[in-house]
């Protein structure tokens, strides 16, 4: 047996306070009157033996007692192999409040629970030792040592958040906190639910720091959540309906028969379908809904599930345009099937320039340019192709008969694709429609059906060193490439647009469909919603507003237009979103770049102004999936493969941790016991003086 604090053992020669009291206090004589001295020998004897063995006791008691009670400051311990560290602590306790802890325990969410047990850690130690109350949120005031009040308060102050982190960056933070302060005795506590996801401990390599996991567990471990959605068509047409593609999974381990979808969108909500979906499965499912009207639109699809609900809503935004624009710059003359091509669809305005007159500055306002038989093709134009395609626009070319090679190779150069050969004057039937590349596969209602494809009359040997065929040649050569290109693509012609060397102006199930989808396409997408919690990075037009204002705001909207966002968290409390915050902002030419960072605190859409009376773009951001996953590791799990200075603390959820962990310090923790004991002695003392009558 040892003791935290041997020097109280001193105190011990307070013993001799009841021995002094018990020789001079029960010494005294005491007068006894009597008539009659028959019997007094007699009552003299017994009540002296009797009297003699009260006070005994009663020293004894009272001895007992002060012993007891000076152990119990001593804080006598059994120890256990290791040995005890003595002296001042620097404790810090990380209390995970990612989304994961809101599943319930027996009968509260597991984040109180959590914070019960940081309570029970902290007052564990005394009120020397310094603390550090950590949550995945690494808040700067968190990156301190401070006093066992301050800590307290600091866990009572803990909330669900989006933030989540990996274990090893969590000791990591630990530890850079722990080195600040000047106590020997270094000690990290995990409190968490040890979700599969995180838990990658054996990354952390400091061995010098004790490292104690304390693993909550859930009763449920299911969860129906929205993983991802996103568009079937890059590009959402004014007037047509839009096919939405929601991915749903099953995190539990029963089936779930029916999940509930519903979407809102232009303010109105709708059931959508029913679901079943396996138990560790997932299912994709089409919603279908109908643009009215151009500019930005928000939507919002949703399920029901409880109790882990911030991964049940799932927000999107994004932008209808009026009318796709389409830009022709010709070589010699204008393409009258081009225009008639265009000339019959509203949603698409066409304008045509001569390569030798162009205006640079007005790409951006085109979302396709088409190079319909230029002869050369400048550097300057090639440089503004490249930049046109790298910022989401695409580029088909047609070559001229009388192409300069040398031009147009080091156009394909910059795109990487590949190089043009001579001009061959053969006549070559296309044998091959790529049916699964976006331009042909939603166009033919019966892709196994015989299609009459163009022939031409001569054509350039496309030699590419990569890209995808969308028509080939009947030796598998290519007849028309695409090259991604950015955000853009690059499509390239091997036969020129000239209807004496090229039928396919005439024919209409090929041309028009290629025209179309050219325009819509591109080898990605606006995004459509954004991850709270990443180092997400947006991207605007970049506008100068009249007064030289050049600062960019986002700002929290509701379901409705102009209300302020408001959010339900998983614990039940309602968050009402900042009104409105500044990014940091970097402007790179025509673009503005924006970096949220942790400003973004809760999901939902967020309008971006420079001015307030306009809306420049508007951003979905939704909470990491990465909690979606309830899967946690078992303490079994945990301890296996645990260097030497990490251990697991599982305990019942009734266990007295307080007392858990001064047994893990210490060993048999003792002094309360000698509390308990003294007591006992002190009610036996006063029951021996006041019943026993002598």
């Amino acid at each position: 047996m040892q003791f935290v604090f041997p020097l109280f053992l001193t105190a011990l020669a307070a013993i001799a306070i009841p021995i002094i009291i018990h020789l001079f206090y029960f010494r005294r004589f005491k007068k006894v009157y009597f008539t009659n001295v028959r019997f007094l020998q007699e009552v003299k004897d017994i009540t002296s033996n009797r009297r003699k063995l009260r006070n005994l006791l009663v020293l004894l008691m009272r001895c007992l007692a002060i012993i007891f009670l000076v152990l119990a400051f001593a804080q006598p311990f059994i120890p256990r192999s290791q040995e005890v560290k003595q002296g001042e602590k620097a404790v810090s306790v990380f209390v995970d409040n990612s989304f994961s802890m809101s599943a319930l325990s027996k009968d509260a969410p597991l984040l109180e629970l959590a914070k019960q047990r940081a309570r029970d850690i902290v007052k564990a130690y005394g009120p020397a030792d310094r603390f550090q109350i950590l949550t995945n949120d690494f808040e700067g005031r968190d990156q301190r040592l401070v006093g066992q009040e301050d800590a307290l308060s600091r866990i009572e102050e803990i909330r669900t958040g989006p933030a989540t982190r990996t274990l090893s960056k969590v000791l990591l933070r630990q530890q850079q906190c722990l080195n600040t302060g000047k106590a020997e005795n270094k000690i990290a506590f995990l409190v968490s639910d040890f979700q599969e996801n995180i838990s990658d401990l054996n990354n952390f390599k400091d061995t010098l720091i004790e490292v104690n996991l304390v693993p909550m567990r859930a009763v449920r471990e299911n969860n129906i959540s929205i993983d991802s959605v996103w568009f079937e068509s890059p590009v959402q047409i004014l007037n047509q309906p839009a096919n939405l593609l929601v991915k749903i999974s099953n995190r539990g381990e029963e089936d779930a028969e029916e999940v509930r979808v519903a979407l809102r969108h232009d303010g109105q909500s709708k059931p959508v379908g029913v679901l079943p979906i396996p138990a560790r499965g997932s299912k994709l499912d089409t919603v279908s809904f109908n643009i009215l009207h151009p500019g930005w639109h928000e939507a919002k699809l949703s399920v029901s599930d409880y109790p882990v609900q911030f991964d049940d809503d799932y927000f999107i935004s994004f932008y209808v345009a009026e009318r796709i624009n389409v830009l022709c710059i010709n070589g010699a003359q204008q393409n009258k099937y081009l225009n008639n091509a265009f000339a019959g669809a509203r949603y698409f305005q066409l304008d045509n320039a001569d390569v030798r007159a162009l205006d640079y500055s007005k790409f951006a306002n085109y979302q396709l340019i088409v190079l319909n038989e230029a002869t050369l093709i400048t550097s300057g134009l090639t440089q503004e192709l490249k930049a046109f395609a790298q910022n989401g626009g695409n580029v088909l070319v047609f070559p001229a008969q009388n192409a300069d090679l040398n031009s147009y190779n080091g156009l394909l150069q910059n795109f990487d694709a590949g190089s043009l050969g001579a001009y061959e004057p053969t006549p070559r039937q296309a044998s091959q429609i790529n049916t699964e590349e976006y331009v042909f596969n939603d166009v033919f209602l019966n892709k196994s059906a015989n299609l009459r494809l163009p022939a031409t009359q001569g054509n350039f040997k496309i030699a590419p060193n990569r890209g995808e065929y969308i028509l080939t040649y009947r030796d598998g050569s290519a007849m028309l490439a695409k090259f991604p290109a950015g955000e853009g693509a690059f499509y390239l012609s091997a036969a020129p647009l000239d209807e004496k060397v090229n039928d396919l102006v005439r024919n209409g199930e090929i041309f028009v469909p290629l025209l179309f989808k050219t325009a819509i396409a591109g080898s990605k997408g606006r995004q459509i919603a954004y991850a709270i919690g990443k180092d997400e990075v947006l991207e605007a037009n970049h506008q100068v507003s009249a007064s030289g204002e050049m600062v960019y705001k986002l700002s929290a909207v509701g379901d409705e237009p102009g209300a302020a966002q408001t959010t339900t968290a998983p614990g039940g409390q309602t968050n009402q979103s900042k009104a409105e915050f500044i990014p940091e902002q970097r402007i790179l030419g025509a673009k503005v770049l924006l970096t949220p960072g942790t400003q973004v605190e809760h999901a939902g859409w967020y309008r971006l102004t420079l001015r307030s009376d306009s809306t420049l773009a508007e951003y979905a951001f939704n909470y990491d999936r990465r909690e979606s996953d309830l899967r946690y590791r078992s303490a079994e799990t945990l301890a296996e493969d645990l260097p030497a200075n990490m251990k697991v603390l599982a305990e019942n959820a009734e266990a007295n941790f307080t007392q858990v962990v001064d047994e893990q310090n210490q060993g048999v923790v003792l002094w309360r016991w000698c509390i308990v004991f003294a007591l006992l002695f002190l009610a036996l003392e006063v029951l021996f003086l006041r019943l026993w009558k002598v």
